[in-house]
């Protein structure tokens, strides 16, 4: 697998590799401007605004995959089967809405991912539900409640702040967890590990490595069915719609991951790994043989224009433990 820069820095940094310290320095200066910006929306210099309805932030403190946008899908449906009206609102990441529609950009599956970026895509298709994206997170939950919407789930929102909130989650990497437990950018935490104790709860992505916060909670991703990109007609995971060998490509924050779910089903996959949010190319995908092409569904959403004969889509869902879902309706019951 063929890895940048940022790539390599990454891994590093979830290594602990040693000549990391030397940006020590560089970690001080970055942990003091977090702490005066969040002092300056604690004391009132800065103003973050409410929405009137209830937030829920999901976001995480590390750089990398965590598997949080498939928890916001799974939120989303959670929400609607309990009868309130969700909407998502995203920085869109990647998404070039500023030069060409303009902000707040309301995303359909009929948005170019160009646009709108490809996880605010990937939550519409996937939820059915009003999706705004724009980088001012204010701004774009007014358009949820333009649009009808009693509950906003803020995507990637944690270090937003002037976006209030009532409940915060943060999700964490059981694999991969916190890395060398420094910050940016001699570490990859966004945020200082102490920024969990103020979080309403965590959720760990798989089995952890490591000794999880007390309190935390569970959840796995698990994949579902495959979708052809040509058609996105859906099949289901066993027997798989295709024979033999493949090309798994994943331009996401933690490819790896990828790869292993292929493996433990049991598909023999040539992996492809590439740069997070990375816009694929037909010659990136052209390998020079006829083997079928599988992808994950962040992906998919900048590849469908290329409509690939033998191109799959391999479909997960986040499945939270019982305690977590059972803890979320306690919370939501007080915010009716």
């Amino acid at each position: 697998m063929n890895q940048g820069l940022g790539e390599r820095w990454l891994q590093a940094a979830y290594d602990g590799a040693v000549w990391l310290r030397a940006l020590r320095p560089l970690e001080a200066v970055y942990r003091w401007v977090l702490a005066r910006r969040a002092a300056a929306y604690r004391d009132g210099r800065r103003h973050a605004w409410r929405a009137g309805v209830p937030v829920i932030v999901v976001g995480n403190v590390t750089l990398g995959g965590t598997g949080k946008s498939p928890l916001v899908a799974w939120l989303g449906r959670y929400l609607s089967e309990r009868g309130w009206r969700p909407g998502i609102v995203s920085r869109g990441y990647g998404g070039k809405a500023g030069r060409g529609t303009g902000y707040p950009l309301r995303v359909t599956t009929l948005t170019p991912s160009a646009q709108s970026g490809d996880e605010p895509r990937m939550l519409a298709r996937q939820t059915g539900l009003p999706v705004v994206v724009d980088p001012d997170r204010p701004r774009g939950a007014r358009a949820l409640l333009e649009l009808g919407c009693d509950i906003i789930i803020s995507d990637d929102g944690l270090q937003h702040l002037a976006l209030g909130r009532d409940i915060e989650l943060i999700v964490v990497d059981g694999r991969r967890g916190f890395g060398n437990g420094h910050c940016l950018p001699a570490g990859p935490l966004r945020e200082p590990l102490s920024r969990l104790d103020a979080a309403d709860a965590v959720l760990i992505n798989g089995e952890a490595t490591f000794a999880p916060p007390e309190g935390a909670y569970c959840f796995r991703l698990a994949p579902s069915s495959w979708r052809a990109l040509s058609d996105n007609a859906v099949f289901p995971l066993a027997p798989a719609p295709f024979h033999g060998p493949v090309h798994a490509v994943a331009g996401i924050g933690n490819p790896r991951r990828f790869f292993d779910t292929l493996l433990e089903l049991g598909i023999e996959a040539q992996p492809h790994a590439f740069p997070d949010h990375h816009r694929f190319t037909a010659q990136d995908l052209d390998f020079g043989d006829d083997l079928p092409v599988v992808m994950t569904a962040k992906d998919a959403e900048k590849s469908e224009a290329m409509a690939l004969d033998q191109g799959w889509v391999l479909e997960v869902e986040a499945e939270p433990s019982a305690d977590f879902q059972a803890w979320l309706d306690s919370r939501l019951a007080g915010l009716r």
